[in-house]
């Protein structure tokens, strides 16, 4: 289906605001929710390639638990490089991938071929016979891996209102969770059962079975995902008009379009992305067990199917904090509260560990580590409020900030060796040091964003023509 000309958008624009409330289907709130509705469903295919993404990504993890190390021969702190390359493709990728796109405006093309190429590459580690083979494949991963999530978290603010964004965001994002819970159940399953067949270790298959599932999925998310309101085929006219109009209404995007490399620029020159930058990359370092799990769970003692399928439990539970904690921060329309309390139980979860080794307290220190995905799902929909009100802004904004946010995973990939465990206290300690900075950080961009609403409020005031505004009516930061 074309998409509108600008005098027809307007027009129809008009005419969705204008709707008569005696006529049932066409109401303008019931025809809003059924488009929300509708496009809940398509997104949610999101979830489902987040979680491959994730799988694809740390599968490493659980393939360290049946001989990975030793049949590639990787000794000292190759595995811990094996881990952090793949960042330097995400780093280098995630903004040029975010202006691609922005560009291109066909996420439903761009996004499965980006998956298509990391899904082969994910089936050729499972070939690699040394130390160079799977670093090299590493690399090339993050390079097909990296315009992922900045292209998604572009893809869904171009659709959702500001107070739709965290509970949205979290949908998507909680593919963290289920690539956790259930690639560990998954992966049991291929490592208990795969060794020797065909005469291939069981952690090779570990790769060409995930990795294969990766591109059957891509190919049919293709027919799946939507493009942008303006451009997207299977939406009627009058839902292309209500998906603009109520972004419109609500402070964000323009409806003529920014050219890429304004957007670039605007972004470079915003002090509060590189604020968000360097935050979000002492928050990754706080986070950065979750490619330890397997590991962390290994030190209870059990075998490595027993040890697999205790990660899914902690998992499980995050899953449920996060929903609940996002669609309340959605509910009151509020952020870094909740952002703080999710890390408060991370912390202690983290000071658990450090000071004893009994089984049960350290599991139950598992689940308090892993719903600080909630916290960080929270911070996401922060960011994507901040940011909202220019497109090519925000696909720079959010690339930029994960871009720069990987440079904590390389970091934290180093601080969980060997050599520590299995108390890892060092590595406990190195990860509270950075929340602690994170935190602060963010607390000081919370302070900021109230200050500038207080701001707009006082323009609102003593305006004597709204034309004097720079912008809309209303608008206010989410803090």
């Amino acid at each position: 289906m074309p998409a509108l000309n600008d005098t027809e958008m307007g027009g129809t624009i008009d005419a969705i605001n204008d709707l008569p409330t005696d006529v049932p289907f066409h109401d303008r709130n019931d025809l809003e929710k059924r488009l929300v509705r509708k496009l809940d469903l398509r997104m949610s295919v999101i979830l489902v390639l987040y979680t491959l993404n994730m799988i694809d990504r740390s599968n490493v993890s659980n393939a360290r638990l049946q001989g990975f190390e030793k049949d590639l021969h990787l000794e000292g702190q190759q595995y811990a490089t094996v881990l952090s390359i793949l960042y330097i493709g995400f780093i280098v990728i995630e903004v040029p991938g975010n202006m691609f796109l922005h560009w291109l405006e066909r996420p439903s093309i761009f996004i499965p071929s980006c998956m298509i190429v990391w899904g082969v590459i994910s089936v050729s580690i499972g070939f690699a016979t040394n130390y160079t083979g799977v670093l090299v494949a590493r690399l090339f991963l993050g390079f097909a891996e990296g315009p992922f999530l900045p292209g998604a978290l572009f893809l869904i603010s171009g659709w959702y209102k500001r107070d739709e964004l965290a509970t949205r965001t979290a949908l998507i994002s909680s593919g963290i969770i289920f690539s956790a819970a259930f690639g560990s159940l998954f992966a049991s399953g291929i490592l208990d059962s795969m060794q020797g067949k065909l005469g291939q270790a069981a952690w090779r298959w570990l790769f060409y079975i995930e990795g294969g599932l990766t591109i059957l999925v891509a190919i049919c998310a293709i027919f799946v995902l939507p493009d942008f309101p303006h451009n997207t085929r299977w939406l009627t006219p009058e839902e292309r008009a209500l998906a603009i109009s109520r972004l419109q209404e609500d402070g964000v995007g323009k409806l003529e379009k920014q050219s890429t490399m304004q957007g670039l620029w605007d972004a470079m020159c915003d002090w509060k992305v590189w604020w968000f930058s360097v935050a979000f990359m002492f928050q990754y370092i706080a986070q950065c067990f979750f490619a330890y799990f397997p590991t962390l769970c290994a030190t209870l003692g059990y075998d490595t199917t027993i040890t697999l399928l205790l990660c899914a439990p902690p998992w499980a539970f995050a899953a449920i904090v996060a929903f609940a904690l996002t669609w309340y921060s959605d509910k009151k329309q509020k952020r870094y509260k909740y952002y703080i309390a999710s890390n408060a139980l991370g912390a202690l979860a983290y000071i658990i560990s450090i000071f004893t080794m009994n089984g049960a307290a350290r599991y139950i220190s598992m689940f308090l580590m892993a719903q600080l995905i909630a916290g960080y799902l929270v911070l996401w929909g922060w960011a994507n409020n901040t940011f909202a009100r220019e497109p090519a802004k925000r696909a720079v904004a959010i690339a930029l900030m994960n871009g720069m946010g990987q440079i904590g995973n390389i970091v934290g990939s180093y601080a969980w060796p060997l050599n520590w465990g299995p108390t890892y206290r060092y590595s406990y300690v190195v990860s509270i040091a950075a929340m602690v900075v994170s935190t602060v950080m963010f607390g000081g961009m919370y302070f900021y964003l109230k200050h500038l609403n207080e701001q707009i409020e006082r323009n609102e005031r003593n305006a004597k023509d709204t034309k004097e505004l720079q912008v809309p009516i209303g608008f206010r930061y989410l803090v």
